[in-house]
């Protein structure tokens, strides 16, 4: 995945998401009338728009799968906004997006706070945030209010200089754990952890899982018994999990950085970087009967567990 510039070549998968129902139904502005010369003159007009930065999220072919924008800059602030294409939904694109122009906003612009709003009709929308831990604000710049005088019901976010945005203490209710890491000046960096110490069980099997390329979906299954902790030393996979606590992802890219799994919960893992590494430690050796691999048998065992 990479952030680039727009360019003439991305209008009509732009266009595609314009007059895609699914991706537009709970959007503001009416992308439906758009043509493909209305993208090109965006495309065009974005070029050298010095209070505007709109930036093309795509693949590791350079197909456009979405637009991610930094708006109204001025006085320290700007209005974040994203869309992807369907086909990037759900693959980790809005993430990835959301995280690289935060990074741009404060490390290259010197922004000091970046808000954004959606209409509390766009569940979809408010899902994801709410899951990466943004909460609703009331401190709202005027003159961001103001765009908005004519939209009702929205839901404001902002992220503020140092606000860390990957901080979380667990996902589908599985604990998010920080591995112990030691920095060397120049030397890289090394990170440790010991059974029952920093995971609560007894380690019996390590394995990991590489050479896997990008877009690939890996996991598909759950465990009855097994317990497991679950990271990534080298490159960005997302974690999806569900169980009675409901369905969450995580996207693991800090090698110092993992997630303890200690009930029946259902994983799938989706490479966004080729060649990432998930590394297992589980707590007993590789047992087939221990395995659930149909989701429906799954279900019945969480709604059985939960009453």
């Amino acid at each position: 995945m990479h952030l680039r510039r727009l360019e003439r070549k991305d209008a009509p998968l732009m266009l595609e998401w314009m007059h895609d129902r699914n991706v537009i139904k709970d959007l503001n502005t009416d992308f439906a009338s758009k043509t493909i010369d209305d993208c090109i003159a965006f495309i065009e007009s974005s070029i050298n728009d010095k209070d505007n930065l709109h930036l093309s999220i795509t693949d590791e072919a350079d197909e456009y799968m979405g637009t991610v924008s930094l708006k109204n800059i001025s006085g320290g602030t700007a209005e974040f906004a994203i869309v992807v294409r369907e086909e990037a939904m759900r693959r980790g694109y809005a993430w990835f997006g959301m995280e690289e122009i935060l990074k741009k906003a404060f490390e290259e612009l010197n922004l000091e706070s970046v808000y954004w709003c959606v209409s509390r009709l766009n569940q979809r929308a408010i899902r994801f945030y709410d899951k990466h831990n943004f909460h609703e604000v009331k401190d709202v710049p005027k003159d961001a209010l103001e765009r908005y005088l004519d939209c009702t019901d929205l839901k404001w976010y902002s992220v503020l200089r140092g606000d860390d945005i990957n901080i979380r203490d667990e996902v589908a209710g599985c604990r998010v754990i920080h591995i112990k890491t030691i920095p060397t000046i120049n030397a890289g960096e090394l990170s440790f952890f010991e059974a029952t110490h920093e995971i609560p069980f007894d380690i019996k099997r390590i394995y990991y899982i590489s050479k896997v390329p990008e877009g690939t979906r890996r996991g598909f299954h759950a465990h009855k018994e097994l317990k497991q902790l679950l990271f990534c030393p080298y490159g960005r996979i997302q974690l999806v999990l569900e169980n009675k606590n409901g369905r969450e992802e995580i996207e693991l890219s800090d090698p110092s950085i993992g997630v303890v799994i200690e009930e029946c919960t259902w994983r799938e893992m989706l490479w966004l970087q080729k060649d990432s590494v998930l590394c297992v430690a589980a707590s007993d050796f590789y047992k087939v009967e221990d395995y659930i691999r149909d989701y429906d048998e799954f279900s019945k065992i969480v709604r059985k567990s939960h009453g």
